[in-house]
Protein backbone atom coordinates (compact mmCIF):
# COMPACT_ATOMS: atom_id res chain seq x y z
CA UNK A 1 0.00 0.00 0.00
CA UNK A 2 1.42 3.47 -1.21
CA UNK A 3 0.80 6.29 1.89
CA UNK A 4 -0.04 9.59 1.55
CA UNK A 5 2.58 12.16 3.05
CA UNK A 6 2.39 15.15 4.04
CA UNK A 7 5.59 16.77 5.12
CA UNK A 8 5.30 20.36 6.36
CA UNK A 9 8.27 23.26 6.68
CA UNK A 10 8.49 26.42 6.59
CA UNK A 11 6.79 28.29 9.20
CA UNK A 12 8.39 31.39 10.71
CA UNK A 13 11.05 31.00 12.62
CA UNK A 14 14.81 32.62 11.77
CA UNK A 15 15.32 28.74 10.41
CA UNK A 16 12.77 29.12 7.60
CA UNK A 17 14.59 28.62 4.82
CA UNK A 18 16.40 25.92 6.25
CA UNK A 19 13.32 23.71 7.07
CA UNK A 20 12.30 24.21 3.56
CA UNK A 21 15.19 23.17 1.88
CA UNK A 22 14.86 19.72 4.35
CA UNK A 23 11.25 19.68 3.58
CA UNK A 24 11.58 19.68 -0.02
CA UNK A 25 14.86 17.06 0.04
CA UNK A 26 13.07 14.86 2.60
CA UNK A 27 9.71 15.03 -0.40
CA UNK A 28 11.63 14.38 -3.17
CA UNK A 29 13.37 11.09 -1.03
CA UNK A 30 9.95 9.81 -0.18
CA UNK A 31 8.88 10.31 -3.54
CA UNK A 32 11.94 8.22 -5.15
CA UNK A 33 10.33 5.39 -3.05
CA UNK A 34 6.67 5.73 -4.31
CA UNK A 35 4.87 7.47 -1.92
CA UNK A 36 2.41 10.34 -2.31
CA UNK A 37 3.90 13.52 -0.91
CA UNK A 38 2.64 16.72 -0.47
CA UNK A 39 4.59 19.86 0.79
CA UNK A 40 2.93 22.40 3.03
CA UNK A 41 4.20 25.20 4.55
CA UNK A 42 3.14 26.04 8.20
CA UNK A 43 0.37 29.37 8.12
CA UNK A 44 -3.36 29.98 8.73
CA UNK A 45 -4.47 27.73 5.88
CA UNK A 46 -2.52 24.49 7.35
CA UNK A 47 -6.04 22.73 8.69
CA UNK A 48 -7.57 23.10 5.61
CA UNK A 49 -4.79 21.50 3.93
CA UNK A 50 -4.31 18.77 6.15
CA UNK A 51 -8.14 18.16 6.00
CA UNK A 52 -7.68 18.42 1.91
CA UNK A 53 -4.70 15.44 1.65
CA UNK A 54 -6.20 13.21 4.18
CA UNK A 55 -2.77 12.11 4.84
CA UNK A 56 -1.52 8.59 6.25
CA UNK A 57 1.36 10.26 8.33
CA UNK A 58 2.49 13.62 8.81
CA UNK A 59 6.43 14.83 8.81
CA UNK A 60 6.52 17.67 10.55
CA UNK A 61 10.26 19.51 9.30
CA UNK A 62 9.87 22.24 11.01
CA UNK A 63 13.46 23.96 12.67
CA UNK A 64 13.62 26.34 15.75
CA UNK A 65 10.69 27.20 17.68
CA UNK A 66 7.12 25.75 17.10
CA UNK A 67 8.79 22.68 14.81
CA UNK A 68 11.14 21.30 17.59
CA UNK A 69 9.59 22.67 21.08
CA UNK A 70 6.28 20.12 21.26
CA UNK A 71 3.68 22.64 19.70
CA UNK A 72 3.27 21.44 16.53
CA UNK A 73 3.84 17.70 17.67
CA UNK A 74 1.11 18.48 19.89
CA UNK A 75 -1.20 19.91 17.27
CA UNK A 76 -0.70 17.04 15.48
CA UNK A 77 -1.63 14.50 18.04
CA UNK A 78 -4.98 16.48 18.62
CA UNK A 79 -6.02 16.32 14.66
CA UNK A 80 -5.74 12.35 15.66
CA UNK A 81 -2.83 11.98 13.14
CA UNK A 82 0.25 9.79 12.81
CA UNK A 83 2.98 11.11 12.36
CA UNK A 84 7.39 10.58 12.56
CA UNK A 85 8.75 12.01 15.46
CA UNK A 86 9.13 12.55 19.27
CA UNK A 87 6.27 13.10 21.04
CA UNK A 88 5.57 16.62 22.39
CA UNK A 89 6.55 16.28 26.07
CA UNK A 90 9.83 15.11 24.71
CA UNK A 91 10.38 17.99 21.92
CA UNK A 92 10.32 20.44 25.22
CA UNK A 93 12.84 19.34 27.30
CA UNK A 94 15.50 18.58 24.24
CA UNK A 95 14.36 21.81 22.94
CA UNK A 96 15.41 23.72 26.21
CA UNK A 97 19.29 23.66 26.11
CA UNK A 98 19.36 23.96 29.90
CA UNK A 99 16.76 21.91 30.24
CA UNK A 100 18.19 19.81 28.71
CA UNK A 101 21.63 20.50 30.33
CA UNK A 102 20.44 20.11 33.57
CA UNK A 103 18.86 16.75 32.62
CA UNK A 104 22.09 15.38 31.20
CA UNK A 105 23.69 16.03 34.20
CA UNK A 106 21.21 14.86 36.57
CA UNK A 107 21.10 11.16 34.29
CA UNK A 108 25.50 11.77 34.44
CA UNK A 109 25.85 12.08 30.41
CA UNK A 110 28.92 14.29 30.70
CA UNK A 111 28.19 17.67 28.89
CA UNK A 112 29.67 21.16 30.18
CA UNK A 113 29.19 23.18 32.81
CA UNK A 114 27.06 25.93 31.65
CA UNK A 115 24.97 29.21 33.60
CA UNK A 116 21.40 30.52 31.81
CA UNK A 117 20.64 34.12 32.07
CA UNK A 118 16.96 35.39 31.58
CA UNK A 119 17.67 38.80 29.67
CA UNK A 120 15.41 40.53 33.04
CA UNK A 121 17.53 39.16 35.44
CA UNK A 122 20.66 40.31 33.22
CA UNK A 123 19.81 43.91 33.31
CA UNK A 124 18.41 44.18 36.90
CA UNK A 125 21.49 42.28 38.60
CA UNK A 126 23.88 44.41 36.75
CA UNK A 127 25.30 43.15 33.60
CA UNK A 128 28.78 43.54 34.24
CA UNK A 129 29.15 42.58 37.92
CA UNK A 130 27.86 39.71 36.90
CA UNK A 131 29.73 38.69 33.87
CA UNK A 132 32.73 38.89 36.22
CA UNK A 133 31.00 36.55 38.43
CA UNK A 134 30.26 33.91 35.36
CA UNK A 135 34.10 34.50 34.08
CA UNK A 136 35.45 33.82 37.17
CA UNK A 137 33.29 30.19 37.83
CA UNK A 138 33.81 29.20 34.31
CA UNK A 139 36.75 30.60 33.23
CA UNK A 140 37.59 31.22 29.23
CA UNK A 141 36.99 30.62 26.47
CA UNK A 142 33.36 30.51 26.39
CA UNK A 143 29.97 29.68 24.40
CA UNK A 144 27.22 32.25 24.50
CA UNK A 145 23.90 30.85 22.90
CA UNK A 146 20.49 31.41 23.15
CA UNK A 147 18.67 29.11 24.67
CA UNK A 148 16.30 27.77 22.19
CA UNK A 149 16.91 28.00 19.09
CA UNK A 150 19.31 25.86 16.35
CA UNK A 151 21.66 27.06 13.64
CA UNK A 152 23.93 28.56 15.72
CA UNK A 153 21.55 31.62 15.26
CA UNK A 154 22.79 34.21 17.69
CA UNK A 155 26.23 31.61 19.45
CA UNK A 156 29.18 33.04 19.71
CA UNK A 157 32.65 32.14 20.88
CA UNK A 158 34.35 34.44 23.26
CA UNK A 159 38.20 34.36 24.22
CA UNK A 160 38.36 37.58 26.01
CA UNK A 161 36.05 38.78 29.05
CA UNK A 162 35.92 41.51 27.01
CA UNK A 163 34.02 40.32 24.08
CA UNK A 164 30.92 38.75 26.65
CA UNK A 165 28.83 41.62 26.83
CA UNK A 166 28.17 41.59 22.85
CA UNK A 167 28.17 37.92 22.41
CA UNK A 168 25.23 38.02 25.03
CA UNK A 169 23.42 40.85 23.29
CA UNK A 170 23.67 38.48 20.02
CA UNK A 171 22.21 35.71 22.17
CA UNK A 172 19.13 37.75 23.52
CA UNK A 173 18.27 38.86 19.79
CA UNK A 174 16.72 35.40 19.04
CA UNK A 175 15.35 34.70 22.76
CA UNK A 176 15.21 36.11 26.61
CA UNK A 177 17.60 33.42 27.67
CA UNK A 178 21.15 33.44 26.97
CA UNK A 179 23.44 30.50 28.11
CA UNK A 180 26.84 30.28 28.73
CA UNK A 181 28.67 27.14 29.08
CA UNK A 182 32.45 26.18 29.21
CA UNK A 183 34.11 26.29 25.91
CA UNK A 184 35.73 22.45 25.37
CA UNK A 185 38.49 22.65 22.47
CA UNK A 186 38.35 19.30 20.72
CA UNK A 187 37.29 17.39 17.92
CA UNK A 188 33.13 17.72 17.09
CA UNK A 189 31.03 15.23 15.49
CA UNK A 190 27.62 14.67 15.40
CA UNK A 191 26.30 10.90 15.51
CA UNK A 192 22.77 10.49 13.97
CA UNK A 193 20.06 8.10 15.71
CA UNK A 194 17.53 6.31 13.57
CA UNK A 195 15.14 3.69 15.07
CA UNK A 196 14.23 0.48 12.76
CA UNK A 197 10.73 -1.13 14.28
CA UNK A 198 11.36 1.27 17.44
CA UNK A 199 14.87 -0.53 18.10
CA UNK A 200 17.43 2.87 17.92
CA UNK A 201 20.66 2.54 16.38
CA UNK A 202 23.44 5.04 15.86
CA UNK A 203 24.79 5.67 12.50
CA UNK A 204 28.47 6.74 11.29
CA UNK A 205 29.62 9.91 13.61
CA UNK A 206 30.29 12.80 11.29
CA UNK A 207 33.22 14.89 12.10
CA UNK A 208 33.04 18.20 11.35
CA UNK A 209 35.51 20.89 10.52
CA UNK A 210 34.72 24.25 9.64
CA UNK A 211 37.20 26.39 7.58
CA UNK A 212 36.33 29.27 10.34
CA UNK A 213 37.00 27.08 13.20
CA UNK A 214 33.25 27.76 14.20
CA UNK A 215 30.31 25.50 12.95
CA UNK A 216 27.81 28.49 12.37
CA UNK A 217 25.29 29.47 10.27
CA UNK A 218 27.34 30.02 7.31
CA UNK A 219 29.39 27.10 7.57
CA UNK A 220 26.87 25.06 8.14
CA UNK A 221 24.62 25.60 5.11
CA UNK A 222 27.01 27.11 2.13
CA UNK A 223 28.39 24.35 0.44
CA UNK A 224 32.49 24.44 0.77
CA UNK A 225 32.97 26.40 3.72
CA UNK A 226 33.01 23.08 5.85
CA UNK A 227 34.80 19.71 5.69
CA UNK A 228 32.94 16.68 6.69
CA UNK A 229 34.55 12.94 6.93
CA UNK A 230 32.24 10.32 7.52
CA UNK A 231 33.04 8.27 9.77
CA UNK A 232 34.55 10.25 11.85
CA UNK A 233 38.91 10.02 12.03
CA UNK A 234 38.81 8.48 15.64
CA UNK A 235 39.63 5.15 16.86
CA UNK A 236 37.38 2.66 17.00
CA UNK A 237 37.27 2.66 20.80
CA UNK A 238 35.91 6.82 20.69
CA UNK A 239 33.66 6.00 17.93
CA UNK A 240 31.94 3.28 20.21
CA UNK A 241 31.95 5.66 23.03
CA UNK A 242 30.42 8.32 20.92
CA UNK A 243 27.68 5.95 19.81
CA UNK A 244 26.94 4.73 23.53
CA UNK A 245 26.79 8.56 24.32
CA UNK A 246 24.23 9.41 21.41
CA UNK A 247 22.21 6.59 22.30
CA UNK A 248 21.99 6.89 25.71
CA UNK A 249 21.05 10.70 25.45
CA UNK A 250 18.34 9.68 22.86
CA UNK A 251 17.20 7.00 24.94
CA UNK A 252 17.01 9.15 28.09
CA UNK A 253 15.07 11.85 26.71
CA UNK A 254 12.51 9.32 25.08
CA UNK A 255 12.97 9.94 22.05
CA UNK A 256 11.53 8.69 18.92
CA UNK A 257 11.93 7.74 15.52
CA UNK A 258 15.34 9.69 14.79
CA UNK A 259 17.76 12.54 16.70
CA UNK A 260 20.70 13.88 16.12
CA UNK A 261 22.96 14.36 19.19
CA UNK A 262 26.31 16.37 18.75
CA UNK A 263 29.13 16.37 20.55
CA UNK A 264 33.04 17.43 21.49
CA UNK A 265 35.86 14.65 21.78
CA UNK A 266 38.10 16.74 24.56
CA UNK A 267 42.18 16.79 24.06
CA UNK A 268 41.69 13.99 26.79
CA UNK A 269 39.92 12.07 24.42
CA UNK A 270 36.67 11.97 26.41
CA UNK A 271 33.37 12.68 24.40
CA UNK A 272 31.18 15.52 25.96
CA UNK A 273 27.61 15.87 24.86
CA UNK A 274 26.82 19.66 23.06
CA UNK A 275 23.08 19.02 22.64
CA UNK A 276 20.54 16.99 20.98
CA UNK A 277 18.19 17.71 18.09
CA UNK A 278 14.67 15.95 17.66
CA UNK A 279 14.46 18.00 14.00
CA UNK A 280 17.81 17.60 12.44
CA UNK A 281 18.27 19.18 9.06
CA UNK A 282 17.89 17.32 5.93
CA UNK A 283 19.76 19.74 3.72
CA UNK A 284 22.37 19.05 1.00
CA UNK A 285 25.13 20.26 3.75
CA UNK A 286 23.49 18.60 6.79
CA UNK A 287 25.06 15.93 9.13
CA UNK A 288 22.32 13.09 8.96
CA UNK A 289 21.71 12.57 5.47
CA UNK A 290 25.69 12.47 5.12
CA UNK A 291 25.67 9.51 8.06
CA UNK A 292 22.73 8.11 6.75
CA UNK A 293 24.83 7.78 3.36
CA UNK A 294 27.84 6.44 4.83
CA UNK A 295 25.71 3.37 6.86
CA UNK A 296 25.25 2.27 3.22
CA UNK A 297 21.46 3.84 3.51
CA UNK A 298 18.94 5.98 1.25
CA UNK A 299 17.70 9.08 2.76
CA UNK A 300 14.25 7.98 1.00
CA UNK A 301 14.22 4.46 2.50
CA UNK A 302 14.93 5.25 6.05
CA UNK A 303 12.04 7.58 6.17
CA UNK A 304 9.97 5.17 3.98
CA UNK A 305 10.30 2.72 6.90
CA UNK A 306 9.63 5.95 9.60
CA UNK A 307 6.22 6.45 7.72
CA UNK A 308 5.26 2.64 7.96
CA UNK A 309 6.19 2.54 11.57
CA UNK A 310 4.25 5.91 12.04
CA UNK A 311 1.28 4.54 10.57
CA UNK A 312 1.25 1.25 12.31
CA UNK A 313 1.52 2.90 15.67
CA UNK A 314 -1.16 5.54 14.83
CA UNK A 315 -1.31 8.28 16.97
Amino acid sequence: MTHTVLVLCGGLSPERDVSIRSGRRTAEALRDEGLDVHVSDVDASLLDTISDVEPDCIIPMLHGAAGEDGSLADVIRTLGYPFVGSRAGADRVSFDKPVAKAAMRHWKIPTPEYVALPHTMFRELGASALLEKVVARLGLPLMVKPAKGGSSLGASVVTEAGQLPAAMVNAFAYGDVAMIERFVPGLEVSVAIIETDGHPQALPAVEIVPDSGFYDYAARYTAGMTEFFVPARVSEATAEQCAELALTVHQSFALRDYSRVDLIIAQDGSPVVLEVNVAPGMTETSLLPQAVEAAGLSLGGVFARLVDTAVARGT
